[in-house]
C-alpha cells in the first residue's frame, strides 16, 4: 500500500522558476499541477480541489490574490503560501486575510516554502528587528497600503496621494528598497 501524496498547486506566470519548482517540490513528495495565472490555475483547481498552493502575487491578468480567495472558498483546509518580488506588508496583510497561510518574498528557496507550507501558525519568538526601516522603504509601504485601500486603482490612489498619476507608476515599477 502506498502512500497519500498530497497535491500541490504551482501558479506562477515566470516559466523557468514554475519548471524548476516543480521537479524540486516533486522530489520532496508532492504531486504538483502548475499554471502560468489565475485562469488556468482555477480550472486546474476546480476540477481537483489542492491540499497545497504556492501562488505568486503578481501575473498578468488577475492577481495572485485572487485565486487565494477562490481556493479558500473550494477547500477551506488548502495551505496556500503566496510567493512575491514586491513584498509589501499591505499584500501580505491582505493574502493572510484571504487565507493565505504563510507570505515569502522571491527569491524563496524550496527548503523555505516548503517550511511554509507545513507550519500551520506564526511564531511568536521570532527575533524583532531593532532597526527602523528606511525612509524609502517606508514610502514603498505606505504607497502600497494607499494602492491596497484603492484596490490597485493607479488613478485613485495618485489622487489619494496628491500625487502625479506618471510619478506614481513610476515608483511602482521600481523593486521596493530592502529593509
Amino acid at each position: 500500500m502506498t502512500g497519500h501524496v498530497p497535491g500541490l498547486l504551482l501558479v506562477d506566470d515566470d516559466a523557468t522558476f514554475r519548471e524548476v519548482l516543480t521537479r524540486a517540490l516533486t522530489r520532496r513528495g508532492y504531486q504538483v499541477s502548475s499554471a502560468a495565472n489565475v485562469a488556468a490555475a482555477l480550472l486546474l483547481a476546480e476540477h481537483s480541489p489542492p491540499e497545497y498552493a504556492v501562488v505568486d502575487l503578481k501575473m498578468p491578468g488577475e492577481s495572485g490574490l485572487q485565486l487565494v480567495a477562490r481556493l479558500k472558498q473550494l477547500n477551506e483546509h488548502t495551505r496556500i503560501v503566496m510567493l512575491t518580488g514586491y513584498a509589501s506588508i499591505a499584500t501580505a496583510i491582505e493574502a493572510i486575510k484571504l487565507g493565505a497561510t504563510h507570505y515569502l518574498a522571491k527569491p524563496a528557496d524550496v527548503d523555505e516554502i516548503v517550511s511554509a507550507l507545513q507550519r500551520g501558525a506564526g511564531d511568536a519568538n521570532m527575533a524583532l528587528s531593532s532597526r527602523p526601516p528606511s525612509v524609502e522603504r517606508m514610502e514603498w509601504e505606505h504607497i502600497q497600503r494607499v494602492l491596497s485601500e484603492n484596490h490597485n486603482n493607479i488613478s485613485a490612489t495618485a489622487r489619494a496621494l496628491n500625487m502625479h498619476r506618471r510619478t506614481l507608476q513610476r515608483k511602482l515599477g521600481k523593486r521596493p528598497v530592502r529593509q
